[in-house]
């Protein structure tokens, strides 16, 4: 190993310690969801509300993040980023207190840390490309970045679940170890990054839009397979969140809920829904794999495929029809079963699917784009805020419908798109004026 990989070391264990973070706070607002919906006596709709506030931010903050980074660099929009993480996550400790007790609080908490998540996430991938020197390896470092977000993802629905026990009698209170757990690694990560010295990525230089012989300005937005590709990244936030959300909201609402579910131990769902975040990590070991070999455009049709059939299933197999369902104990490290209706493990293993989706579609929707991939990646940063519209958009469907299977038709919708997209949306068509450039 050079001397220079080895300076680089500490700031790759930076970016992996802010890939977690990402990850830590972006899903507690899930489980965080199942408390706020019994504490403030609040419908399916409004519990998401915080979750919808998280991805929201990403919408409002996608563009002043890229701005920002180009002003004040890498690092200090990173330590910008924690402080305001750091505001964010305290907000929504606060808003469980005696003296607040307020569902706005937790709200505003929960949009700021969305800032904060939107902030992070214009750093780390960048940076972790270039640590490891572009190419091939920079490659890897993100792979790697990645593995840690879905580490993070498994442990913080274990311990929230562990921490819920009862949803029907959780308080705020409940989550202040995860809350605090959340805050320290905010402040050892802003401690770590101000301490440590390394070399920023240099930026790159402002392109203007071509202007061909026809007299129209082309932008990345002038190819069509990246348009639709930005909408299928949309989409895709409402499969990968809503599935282990709304399945966490079945399994732990009371059966005689306006909405109806099965009342089991919060404890117990969050170590089977973490089951869901662990195939993600798996899938995303194996999708690195053998992505040399199979192309984005088979993984996507493929994964879509059947994400398609298990949404399906999971929605239609008798519920009176129980399974064994594996779990977690992280306590005692040790796999626990629960009676579930045999559909629940059909929408845990699409976290199978979901695992490569983002990377695939990616690639697929900036094949081509040359110059204009650094515009892209902005906008793809955006349309995060899928996430933001569809949950509580499945959860008022629950709502309405009286009924949380039937409102995983969302899901379908969206699977069904990537399906399009995969097969035809995502086929390169070059702009008039670039077509022999």
């Amino acid at each position: 190993m050079s001397e220079k990989q080895k300076m680089n070391i500490p700031a790759i264990v930076v970016m992996y310690l802010l890939f977690f973070m990402i990850a830590f706070v972006t899903n507690l607002c899930n489980p965080m969801a199942v408390i706020v919906k019994n504490y403030f006596s609040v419908s399916n709709f409004a519990a998401q509300l915080g979750n919808a506030a998280n991805f929201i931010a990403y919408a409002v903050m996608g563009i002043p993040s890229g701005l920002l980074l180009k002003k004040i660099g890498y690092r200090k929009t990173a330590l910008l980023a924690i402080l305001v993480g750091f505001i964010g996550v305290f907000l929504q400790y606060v808003s469980g207190w005696e003296s607040v007790l307020s569902y706005g609080v937790y709200l505003a908490g929960a949009f700021i840390a969305g800032f904060c998540m939107c902030m992070l996430n214009t750093v780390v991938n960048p940076m972790l490309n270039t640590l490891g020197g572009g190419g091939n390896k920079g490659n890897q470092l993100v792979q790697f970045g990645g593995v840690c977000n879905s580490c993070a993802a498994v442990l913080v629905t274990i311990i929230m679940g562990s921490l819920i026990a009862d949803a029907t009698k959780a308080q705020i209170a409940d989550a202040t170890p995860a809350l605090m757990i959340a805050l320290g690694i905010f402040a050892a990560a802003f401690v770590v990054l101000a301490v440590v010295k390394f070399k920023e990525p240099e930026m790159a230089v402002e392109e203007k839009a071509d202007e061909p012989a026809n007299g129209k300005h082309i932008t990345a937005f002038s190819f069509r397979h990246f348009d639709l590709g930005i909408l299928a990244i949309f989409l895709y936030m409402g499969i990968e969140v809503g599935v282990p959300t709304y399945v966490m909201q079945y399994l732990t609402t009371a059966p005689d809920a306006a909405t109806p579910g099965l009342g089991i131990d919060a404890g117990i769902v969050g170590m089977i829904v973490a089951i869901y975040w662990l195939l993600m990590l798996v899938g995303r070991l194996i999708g690195g794999t053998i992505s040399g070999k199979v192309s984005s455009r088979a993984q996507i049709t493929f994964v879509s495929a059947l994400c398609l059939v298990l949404v399906l299933l999971g929605m239609f197999l008798p519920q009176n029809i129980m399974i064994n369902m594996p779990g977690i104990s992280w306590a005692t490290l040790s796999v626990i079963t629960a009676q579930v209706p045999v559909g629940i493990l059909a929408f845990i293993l699409v976290g199978l699917c979901t695992s490569v989706m983002w990377g695939g579609i990616f690639n697929l929707a900036v094949e081509g784009l040359g110059k204009y991939t650094s515009l892209a990646s902005g906008a793809f940063m955006t349309m995060v805020c899928g996430c933001g519209i569809l949950i509580p958009l499945q959860g008022k469907l629950a709502d309405v419908l009286g009924n949380f299977m039937l409102s995983y038709v969302i899901v379908l919708i969206c699977a069904a798109y990537i399906l399009f997209y995969a097969l035809i949306g995502s086929k390169p068509v070059m702009p008039k004026g670039l077509e022999n450039n």
